[in-house]
């Protein structure tokens, strides 16, 4: 699995940061999103994909690979 994420979309809410803490982080000056890990380890798998599901501007995605 790999995290995309499209910063221009991103509304800097912090969902992501809040259902996956290890994966997701925000930028101090804007809050926009940072991704900390593109290939979480499997363990965090539903973690992540409630923060792609929860995310309010769909700024995130998950790629099977």
């Amino acid at each position: 699995m790999r995290v995309e994420l499209d910063e221009p979309k991103c509304v800097a809410s912090g969902q992501c940061v809040v259902a996956a803490p290890d994966v997701f982080d925000q930028r101090d000056e804007d809050g926009v999103a940072v991704v900390l890990d593109r290939t979480p380890p499997e363990h965090l798998y539903e973690e992540v994909s409630e923060a792609v599901a929860i995310c309010p501007a769909a700024a995130l995605r998950l790629v099977q690979e």
